[in-house]
């Protein structure tokens, strides 16, 4: 029976059961991220009186989203690296903060160089060229409020949350330890 329990808890085990929540979350992250975007675009026919408020996004997309289920892993090596271990004492809105802001920069930078890439083979989805605020037509810096919460939503879906190291926390205080 003991060595059944440490087969369990193989490295091969452990790494397995980390490629299948990564592909989870990715999952997650590439259909939220679906959904968002056409709550987007069906809210922006409101704007130009297309009252049939059609969404619209590209199959291309889907895997863009999808990188979103890296968010929570890179943001908690970040604090790590900024804390050496301070991490727990950090008010909730200070982390909710920092986090957002990384998820920002990471959504930027991901959604320039992929459109980048996209637009030099021909397939780009989205052009935001003759928009205020735009950089090379690839990246919109007013998304920025809206990447700021869409890191911290995927963070939220994907089980990284910022919330559930407040309830760790309060549960450790409430502890004793």
């Amino acid at each position: 029976m003991a060595q059944r329990h440490a087969a369990h808890n193989s490295p091969m085990e452990k790494t397995w059961t980390n490629q299948k929540k990564l592909l989870r979350n990715f999952l997650k992250c590439g259909m939220a991220g679906w959904c968002l975007e056409i709550l987007f675009t069906s809210a922006e026919s409101i704007i130009t009186h297309d009252w049939r408020m059609m969404g619209r996004t590209s199959l291309l997309m889907f895997p863009i989203y999808g990188l979103g289920a890296l968010l929570g892993p890179i943001g908690k090596r970040i604090d790590r690296w900024l804390d050496e271990g301070l991490w727990d004492v950090l008010p909730l809105r200070d982390l909710i903060l920092r986090h957002g802001m990384i998820d920002m920069v990471l959504i930027f930078c991901a959604e320039y160089l992929f459109g980048s890439w996209m637009r030099q083979i021909g397939i780009c989805p989205w052009d935001y060229s003759g928009l205020p605020t735009n950089v090379n037509g690839l990246i919109r810096l007013d998304f920025a409020p809206l990447w700021f919460g869409t890191g911290l939503l995927f963070e939220g879906i994907t089980g990284r949350g910022l919330i559930k190291k407040e309830r760790k926390s309060k549960e450790k205080a409430a502890s004793g330890l």
